[in-house]
């Protein structure tokens, strides 16, 4: 008898190196929108996040005795350092990128056994780490009206210019949280969403768009039947249900669910994140109650934890329980009757 192990792939006559060149290219709108918001500065941080996760993967490859071509060949750690990417903070310190993508090809991949073997999502596991160990630089989001060209982003990137004047604004997550707090109940969440200029039409100025690049990329992947439907609707059905019941109760203090759909890192972490072959669910059940539980998570933690966001924290969380749902949610065997 032959075992298989993860990750499993939905397309007959793939590859890891096929798939992974298709999330790249899904990201791609998302990264767009994140250019023509932002700046340049985040290619930038694509660029020093890539080429870490191949010196990285390099270097314990070698260490392992492992086929140096083959594994750097297949876009695994591409897509790693692509997402932890556009989780960090735009124009953080490039030392920060680098030191949160060698803890998740290091660590939370390769210490594992590599790909295929790793427990935690090495993206979540870097964004975490990085979060509670140097808080306010994973803060520093750059105010949206500031205008810097590539020149002056790079030189913030690599530390040659002071960050206090630039780094100025907020996530609309954290802006929402903040002003609610320090206005100990004298101020509602309709008039902030009204009078910030953090804020759009549905969300954050700005990154409703990024958000719906994410979305064009995640649908487009589910066309081509390289993530099923299970995880994505889990997640955000769990995050849109929670959200839309508080904000029934309460709307003066609780956001609409398409407010918090479109911030943050809902989206990202609906299709490239909760829908990971390794770290996720493999069955069809386990990866709707797995996106379900990490979708209220996220929530709880954003809403009511110390953290503007709360898909990383959730998504790993999730990631301790993915061997007893599997366990549970396997379909029964053909030909085999279920024990009392």
């Amino acid at each position: 008898m032959v075992f298989s192990t993860p990750p499993y792939l939905l397309q007959e006559r793939s590859s890891v190196r096929r798939v992974m060149l298709q999330v790249l290219l899904a990201l791609l709108p998302g990264i767009a929108a994140y250019v023509w918001l932002i700046g340049p500065g985040i290619v930038v941080q694509l660029v020093i996040a890539t080429l870490t996760a191949l010196a990285g993967e390099a270097f314990m490859l070698a260490l392992r005795r492992k086929r140096l071509a083959l594994f750097l060949s297949d876009g695994s750690a591409i897509v790693t350092a692509w997402l932890i990417a556009l989780s960090f903070p735009p124009l953080a310190p490039w030392w920060l990128i680098v030191v949160g993508t060698l803890l998740a090809i290091v660590v939370a991949k390769h210490l594992y056994g590599g790909l295929g073997q790793n427990p935690f999502n090495p993206a979540m596991v870097a964004f975490a780490a990085c979060i509670v160990s140097f808080p306010a630089l994973m803060s520093q989001w750059p105010a949206l009206g500031l205008k810097l060209d590539f020149l002056e982003q790079l030189q913030i990137i690599a530390g040659l210019a002071p960050r206090i004047d630039v780094m100025s604004g907020a996530t609309p997550l954290d802006a929402l949280k903040t002003a609610l707090k320090l206005s100990d109940g004298s101020i509602d969440v309709p008039t902030l969403l009204a009078t910030q200029e953090v804020f759009g039409n549905f969300a954050g100025r700005g990154w409703e768009w990024v958000a719906s690049g994410y979305l064009l990329g995640g649908l487009w992947l589910w066309q081509r039947k390289l993530i099923s439907w299970h995880a994505p609707f889990g997640f955000i059905l769990g995050l849109s249900l929670l959200a839309a019941a508080l904000w029934a109760w309460n709307p003066q203090q609780f956001a609409n669910p398409v407010f918090h759909l479109f911030s943050g890192g809902a989206l990202l972490g609906a299709f490239f994140i909760v829908t990971d072959p390794v770290s996720g669910c493999t069955t069809p059940r386990g990866k709707l109650i797995f996106g379900l539980l990490a979708g209220l998570l996220a929530y709880i933690i954003r809403v009511f934890g110390g953290f503007p966001d709360g898909v990383a924290f959730a998504v790993l969380l999730m990631n301790l329980c993915v061997p007893l749902i599997d366990m549970y949610s396997q379909p029964p065997i053909f030909g085999l009757k279920n024990e009392p």
